[in-house]
């Protein structure tokens, strides 16, 4: 599928290692499924971002490299342009990769045994930082409100007064039920933060995949005591597809919470990024914008044709639509399935690999999450597979 004004092009990715698709025996026990799963996109990067990576791998010497200062600015530009954000030089610092870098966070302000707060269902990998790393999670479980996911401030307080966290770890937008936190709930977590002594470590890396002219709401940028208590981590990996490249960035305004943590990365050389990685974000924050636009609005377009064709056909389903990202959080209680015969029914019946919504806690049970950062017409071929499954499992029970 070629590129057009309206449409980023479609690769087959098959047979180039690619997780999403290469690794489904390994995750799924079979190979033939259509894999609308892990939280990639199925479409070229912007050509800006390939052309300037190929124009330095022709140069033949591929040696230490230095930083340029204009790598730092374009992500402070991009910051500043797409969500009013100013963020200075010294707040910023390089992590190569979200989770890697919430696991030096972790293991930099806490200590084994000490409460780590998340707020299921989350995005799994939370969970695993703080219990392998010998912490102990204590959960805040948000609720479904008119279709949308909301944050339980007053068990947040009783969580924050009663089992005393050192941290909570804030998905800003949320992943998987795509909620953009709204800057009253922000504030409050602030406050209470602030009130309790607590961190918060907001990962918002689908940030700038805001859809239907939503704004991205930053953690940090919601007033002083947000800044005192945060720590933002973002990337342009889901932004522009290149989450191979492993390039994020830390945000920390406050400098009696930076100042320690930034010299222990320097010392450890944790925080030094590699040639590729500072080429292709700057290529991307600098020339990306409308690349991202595209895509973005085809995105809308996918979410648009798969809730339409899910309350028309199988109306048992409920989609929660996103503020952000390309990833849908279907409900499917409505099918009267237990969880296991759920995911068999996807898996096993319609040979479609989804992300189970139970790895994102046991709130996310009857829950499955959907990638539609793919071909349209690929979308409408798993929802046919997925309700002739339904109907077959139907007239079998007849």
């Amino acid at each position: 599928m070629e590129e057009t004004d309206c449409c980023p092009r479609y690769v087959d990715r098959r047979g180039t290692c690619c997780l999403k698709y290469d690794a489904l025996t390994e995750f799924f026990g079979r190979s033939e499924l259509l894999p609308l799963w892990i939280a990639d996109m199925d479409f070229a990067a912007p050509d800006e971002v390939t052309d300037a990576l190929r124009r330095r791998l022709e140069h033949p010497v591929y040696g230490y490299s230095a930083v340029p200062e204009s790598y730092w600015q374009s992500i402070i530009d991009w910051l500043a342009e797409r969500h009013a954000w100013h963020v200075e030089r010294p707040e910023l610092a390089h992590v190569g990769g979200i989770v890697r870098g919430i696991g030096l966070i972790i293991n930099f302000y806490t200590r084994p045994g000490d409460t780590i707060l998340i707020q299921p269902p989350v995005y799994h990998p939370f969970r695993r930082l703080i219990e392998e790393n010998g912490r102990r999670c204590v959960t805040n479980s948000l609720v479904v409100r008119d279709g949308r996911l909301e944050a339980d401030l007053d068990d947040l307080r009783h969580l924050f007064a009663t089992e005393h966290p050192k941290m909570m770890i804030l998905c800003n937008p949320h992943n998987p039920g795509g909620r953009q936190w709204d800057e009253p709930t922000l504030r409050t977590i602030a406050s209470l933060a602030r009130e309790y002594g607590v961190i918060v470590v907001s990962d918002e890396i689908h940030s700038d995949l805001m859809l239907d002219g939503k704004r991205h709401i930053p953690y940090l940028s919601v007033g002083p005591d947000a800044e005192a208590t945060g720590i933002a981590l973002g990337a342009p990996s889901k932004t522009f597809n290149i989450p191979g490249l492993a390039s994020s960035w830390i945000v920390i305004k406050n400098p009696e919470l930076r100042d320690g943590f930034y010299k222990w990365m320097e010392t450890n050389e944790l925080s030094a990024p590699t040639f590729t990685v500072t080429i292709a974000t700057e290529a991307a924050y600098r020339h990306g914008a409308p690349w991202l636009d595209r895509t973005l609005r085809y995105i809308e377009q996918n979410i648009d044709a798969v809730c339409a064709w899910i309350e028309t056909n199988i109306p048992a389903i409920r989609v929660m639509r996103p503020d952000a990202s390309f990833l849908l959080w279907l409900d499917c209680h409505g099918l009267g399935l237990d969880h296991d015969r759920l995911v068999h029914l996807f898996v096993g019946d319609a040979h479609l690999a989804l992300n189970d919504g139970r790895i994102f806690g046991q709130e996310g049970d009857g829950w499955m999450r959907l990638n539609v950062a793919t071909d349209r017409a690929l979308l409408i071929e798993a929802l046919e597979r997925l309700k002739h499954a339904i109907d077959s499992r139907c007239n079998c029970n007849d």
